[in-house]
């Protein structure tokens, strides 16, 4: 994964002060690095009957479409609230500072499909456990969660896995 880690770009003090972004758009457009993150990503559930893949918006669109494809397997965009055309269930989650809320379709998932969840990067994990809930209101089986980046000082892959929802991570970096 040392090709995976060097394609991702480090922003420092972005949105603000003292945070170093991971940005995996260089990922993206490097080829052999995007090849290698989406075979990654999908070898821990090799064998394992998994039905659609949910993206959660915007990184997470890109990498599990590319999963979804790779699978020959339906696609799940979970959105923020306000972004989908059709009829919508939601699920609220916490920010630092006040709340924000995901969507996904009415009819996007049936009850007893076994679904992964993909994102970009896993840092305290709120988005990803709001989508997770968010699933499972609707029937769906979590089967895992997939991430390129790990942020593990900050807790949200331990959050994800106290769910009993496998975790799997490519690279971590130290710091926020």
């Amino acid at each position: 994964m040392e090709h995976v880690k060097a394609a991702i770009r480090t922003i420092p003090d972005y949105p603000k002060p003292g945070i170093m972004f991971r940005d995996v758009t260089t990922l993206l457009g490097d080829a052999r690095a995007f090849r290698q993150a989406v075979d990654a990503m999908i070898a821990p559930h090799a064998g394992a009957k998994i039905d659609k893949v949910a993206g959660i918006e915007a990184r997470g669109f890109i990498l599990g479409g590319a999963i979804a494809h790779q699978l020959s397997i339906g696609f799940v965009p979970i959105r923020k609230k306000g972004k989908l055309p059709f009829a919508t269930i939601g699920q609220s989650y916490e920010l630092e500072y006040g709340t924000d809320e995901v969507e996904m379709h009415t009819d996007a998932v049936s009850a007893g499909e076994r679904v992964l969840v993909v994102d970009d990067l896993i840092a305290t994990g709120g988005t990803a456990e709001a989508a997770i809930k968010l699933l499972r209101r609707a029937g769906a089986s979590v089967e895992g969660a997939s991430f390129v980046v790990d942020l593990p000082e900050l807790g949200g892959a331990d959050r994800i896995r106290a769910m009993d929802v496998p975790v799997a991570t490519l690279v971590a970096f130290e710091g926020h």
